[in-house]
């Protein structure tokens, strides 16, 4: 299967970024997705709402269902699924991209912080992948991919802010234990990290233009999640990919430089990778 025409997709926080690139390459093909987001409204520092995605999903000829949603909140998420249910029928797909990200030390974390990250990353990937399960089982070549990291205990990358490490690894071991639970119904269950920094909002954050000039664009990730969601499910499971390590993989050729924000600039490594 090289195509994802008509499955029903359905993307948390997708409102942006990385999520947003994943639905856009997919309405190509002619898939079905739920924006299921907290964001409806403009945000002043932030681009995108779900409905400008959604109108971008059905420009680049997909079609798209637009849901404001708290993943935070069981009832929200709940009549989320629901409505898809009965606007498309099913769900093929998940993709657990919604995050929450602050770096810093244990002193300097918020409780309150703490608990956004902890509630979105790790209980809001294990919350929307129980909910779609019941439909994930009754697809045809169902997946689950996550947007998180290889589970690298280096303590490296827990010293300086253990709290998102833990968030985000959580969000890994949903993987990890899920892939073995549901290989026997066939679905896959695989993570996604990318190799370099993304050119995100978020990035943009936390380094300035000078972390977005030294990073590649969200498309190098969506190109490689198309790849593995069309694959047979009962074959790609459990696996923690990386975006140019997939590409590579498909196409040793591939020019790699397409994707750079910045062309001649170093390119800045993600987290969690040595």
């Amino acid at each position: 299967m090289s195509t994802l025409k008509n499955k029903v997709i359905f993307i948390t926080g997708g409102s942006r970024g990385i999520g947003e690139s994943i639905a856009l390459r997919a309405a190509k093909d002619g898939a079905k997705i739920v924006i299921a987001s907290k964001t409806s409204e403009p945000h002043p520092k932030l681009p995108g709402t779900i409905y400008s995605v959604a109108q971008a999903i059905d420009d680049a000829g997909g079609e798209a269902l637009p849901i404001q949603m708290d993943l935070r909140d069981d009832e929200s998420l709940a009549a989320a699924i629901e409505k898809t249910i009965k606007t498309f029928g099913g769900i093929d797909i998940l993709i657990n991209n919604a995050s929450a990200i602050q770096l810093t030390g244990t002193r300097g974390t918020p409780m309150k912080k703490f608990d956004l990250m902890h509630s979105v990353n790790v209980r809001g990937t294990f919350a929307a992948s129980q909910a779609c399960l019941p439909h994930l089982i009754k697809a045809k070549n169902p997946h689950i991919l996550t947007l998180s990291p290889p589970l690298n205990m280096d303590k490296k990358w827990f010293e300086n802010h253990c709290a998102y490490t833990m968030s985000k690894y959580g969000m890994s071991m949903c993987t990890l234990g899920m892939a073995e639970e549901f290989k026997d119904k066939g679905i896959a269950v695989n993570s996604l990290w990318p190799q370099t920094t993304i050119a995100t909002a978020a990035v943009n954050m936390l380094g300035g233009e000078a972390l977005m000039q030294s990073s590649r664009t969200p498309e190098i990730v969506s190109d490689a999640a198309h790849h593995i969601l069309t694959q047979r499910s009962e074959k790609c499971t459990g696996n923690f990919f990386i975006d140019e390590e997939i590409l590579l993989k498909k196409d040793p050729s591939i020019d790699l430089e397409k994707y750079v924000v910045s062309p001649g600039k170093s390119l800045i490594p993600d987290f969690f990778l040595d």
